[in-house]
């Protein structure tokens, strides 16, 4: 069936109420919004392409056609012990060649990253498989500051002298970097029926970014990736109800720097919300990540090094015309937990975007007047 904006009608059989169409504005305004209201890290050196948390509320229901641009403020702050901070040593060479680390490991890792992120997106009139599709590009442009410290030991292995121990030794370092991220393009088709909708998506990592492998603070990840999966929305504009989530998976390119390969990723992501007006809705939003298959490659010293993080927060969004287009700004946290090889601390963000008004919505200008 052809995705519809009016998600309302949903082919109930009878006539839609104003306050049911003053929920459909409001939800067709954040679907073509909230997917890009989220932008973390796990894999090669604790990082990963997909950020947790991408996907949001109201994140499988079709969108008003046209174009539609979203600004977002991300700060987050995360921190890492032994296992990622160990990697990381290893990626900058501070190990000696074939070493291999033993137990006694002091280390920690602390990130402070805030990035400008810039989503324009276009979504077709024309149906697509029966369903409704969209193009988008996310670009990023920010700062990133990390430091280690700590010590460690271990035994480097050196051909034909055999294996000898080092260390402890002593580190304590820090950078910070300026720069644009990788780009990430995105192909979506949603469907609707009623208070279901569906979708499916398709999207990469171009490998554009700042980054050095040599590096301690980076922007760019250094490799390609390729991200599909699915998911559902449940909406009632009757009662301003709604729970979306999305399953995705992540097959990851070889880091030609590093000669690194991180593994299979799945990630999912949902929001929950309550509409409390034509205006305002509030909610909460979460995600699950888990690397379900080993990192591999000759630069892989760390062995299968496989990754997860937990995240859930509030959030609270607020509609309003701005000229003849709708404007949606959107505050939301989250905080992290259960972490394994990777970082984890919290993240906030700020959204503002614009796009079409949904059918329906009242005009934002006045109408004008002739004399003849």
């Amino acid at each position: 069936m052809t995705a519809r904006i009016a998600l309302g009608a949903a082919k109930s059989g009878r006539p839609i109420s104003a306050h049911r169409c003053r929920f459909g504005v409001a939800a067709s305004v954040l679907a073509s919004l909230m997917f890009f209201s989220d932008c973390a890290s796990a894999d090669e050196g604790g990082v990963s392409f997909w950020i947790p948390g991408l996907f949001g509320s109201l994140a499988a229901t079709p969108q008003q056609p046209g174009w539609a641009l979203a600004n977002i403020y991300y700060h987050t702050s995360v921190s890492a012990g032994a296992d990622v901070a160990g990697a990381r040593e290893f990626t900058l060479n501070r190990v000696p060649a074939n070493g291999t680390l033993n137990a006694n490991l002091n280390l920690n890792i602390n990130a402070i990253a805030n990035l400008g992120l810039v989503i324009p997106s276009y979504t077709f009139a024309t149906p697509v498989l029966g369903g409704q599709a969209s193009v988008s590009l996310m670009a990023a442009y920010g700062v990133v500051g990390t430091s280690l410290a700590g010590t460690l030991s271990g035994v480097a292995t050196v051909p034909p002298f055999g294996s000898r121990p080092f260390g402890p030794l002593s580190d304590n370092i820090s950078d910070t970097t300026w720069g644009f991220g990788d780009l990430a393009p995105m192909f979506q088709l949603k469907w609707n029926a009623g208070v279901n909708n569906f979708m499916t998506y398709v999207t990469g990592d171009i490998p554009v970014g700042a980054y050095q492998s040599t590096r301690l603070s980076n922007i760019g990840i250094g490799h390609g990736a390729i991200d599909a999966g699915g998911g559902y929305t449940y909406f009632n504009p009757q009662t301003g109800h709604e729970f979306s989530g999305v399953l995705g998976v992540t097959y990851n390119f070889k880091n030609t720097a590093t000669q690194y390969q991180s593994g299979v990723d799945l990630h999912f992501d949902w929001g929950a919300s309550q509409f409390l007006s034509k205006e305002v809705m509030v909610g909460l939003v979460g995600y699950i990540y888990k690397e379900v298959g080993c990192d591999s490659g000759s630069g892989d010293r760390v062995g299968c090094f496989q990754s997860q993080v937990f995240g859930i927060g509030p959030q609270i969004g607020f509609l309003f015309p701005v000229g003849d287009m709708q404007g949606y700004l959107n505050f939301k946290a989250y905080g992290e937990f259960g972490n394994e090889n990777r970082p984890a601390g919290f993240n906030t963000w700020v959204t503002f975007a614009i796009s079409p008004p949904a059918p329906g919505a009242p005009p934002t200008t006045k109408p004008i007047v002739r004399k003849y």
